[in-house]
């Protein structure tokens, strides 16, 4: 068993992909260790399927993988996995560009610190903040609507409030001090194959979002704590995201995914603590927001 598999699911994305590849490469050649790379091309019509062959026959441990259709965020990943044979997991965002992390360092973390499933490492955006879905708390009913009101902005810079009225970012947390959080992002989840394999890797109830939140969940369940780490960063390009493509069909669809993931979260895990009017009330909610959103 190698140390590390790094997984990477390409839709359409070649230009980017590619960028994300190499800085991938070149990160790994500065800090040695035996790991494979896997990138699951879910049924790319951009070029990428042959960029990614041509790849594959310079770069002994990478290994791609073509699906016949677009099997969506989760499934993709699982499909990774199952070819996997790294004692680690890492799940790297195709628009996710590593120029400095040594992943000897979060290996080590992880074989030492038995009671932590997975971690996250400091993910910026192209403005230099944070990207907000790397450093989130889990959506309950008042996270939610203290969020989507502006509550948690309001009070952002406010001790004690920011606590009360932020917890769906965890705004009241020091985002330079190592500390534990609920959901890192999809776009850098390292975690071990072994606590996966416990719950079978992604939910494949879900097609894309939601995803990392339903994961992250497991693993807590599992009695587990996600770390945020920020000593090391990776840069989240986000731009090539459904939800900004030029495309009017795609960004539709990318939103049905992104609000529908909110209902079978909801459903999954809190439906049950509240009666049928809350439920109702809670279904309706997304759909107004999601109707702000077209």
């Amino acid at each position: 068993m190698i140390s590390l598999s790094i997984i990477i699911v390409s839709f359409n994305t070649k230009e980017i992909t590619k960028k994300s590849l190499s800085s991938l490469r070149k990160d790994l050649i500065k800090y040695p260790l035996e790991y494979e790379v896997i990138v699951v091309d879910n049924d790319s019509h951009d070029g990428s399927v042959e960029f990614l062959l041509d790849l594959e026959k310079n770069w002994n441990e990478l290994h791609v993988i073509l699906s016949k259709k677009n099997l969506g965020f989760g499934l993709g990943n699982n499909l990774g996995l199952e070819k996997s044979s790294g004692k680690h997991i890492l799940f790297l965002n195709s628009d996710a560009i590593i120029s400095d992390i040594d992943f000897r360092d979060l290996v080590k973390i992880m074989d030492m610190q038995k009671d932590i499933g997975a971690l996250t490492v400091k993910v910026v955006l192209p403005t230099g903040e944070i990207d907000p879905a790397s450093h989130r708390g889990f959506p309950t009913i008042w996270r939610s609507f203290t969020y989507f009101s502006g509550l948690e902005k309001t009070f952002a810079n406010v001790p004690i409030l920011n606590k009360l009225f932020g917890g769906y970012h965890l705004i009241n947390l020091n985002l330079n001090n190592i500390h534990e959080i609920d959901v890192p992002t999809g776009a850098f989840l390292f975690t071990k194959k072994e606590i996966l394999n416990k719950f079978g890797g992604f939910d494949k109830d879900y097609f894309a979002y939601g995803e990392d939140i339903e994961m992250a969940f497991q693993i807590k369940k599992l009695g587990y704590k996600i770390i945020y780490y920020p000593f090391w960063k990776v840069l989240h390009l986000k731009s090539v995201s459904g939800l900004k493509k030029n495309d009017l069909n795609i960004r539709k669809k990318t939103s049905y995914h992104f609000y529908d993931s909110m209902k079978i979260f909801y459903d999954k895990h809190y439906a049950k603590d509240h009666n049928w009017l809350t439920n109702k009330f809670v279904h309706l909610a997304i759909d107004i927001k999601k109707s702000f959103n077209k």
